[in-house]
């Protein structure tokens, strides 16, 4: 259930990023954020911002190079959102 509410969070996320020809029903975990949503690298930016600031997490250098589709960023978030609830 946490990934499905990680899931709908990120499309709300980024939902205002994407470009007027696609649209937030084109967005699935598979979704590769450049090469499929046509989101460019400044707007990439903005959404990992937008996502510390949701998820109350802090992306390093590493993390935002791993960060190529949303399944990626849920794995992100889930680890991060892992380690400081121990």
């Amino acid at each position: 259930m946490k990934e499905e509410n990680y899931y709908q969070q990120l499309k709300g996320i980024v939902k205002p990023y994407l470009p007027e020809d696609v649209s937030t029903d084109d967005i699935s975990p598979d979704s590769h954020f450049i090469n499929e949503l046509n989101i460019n690298s400044a707007n990439l930016v903005d959404i990992v911002l937008d996502v510390e600031d949701t998820f109350e997490i802090t992306f390093e250098n590493d993390d935002m190079d791993q960060m190529q589709t949303v399944n990626d960023a849920m794995a992100i978030i889930d680890k991060k959102r892992s380690s400081k609830e121990l």
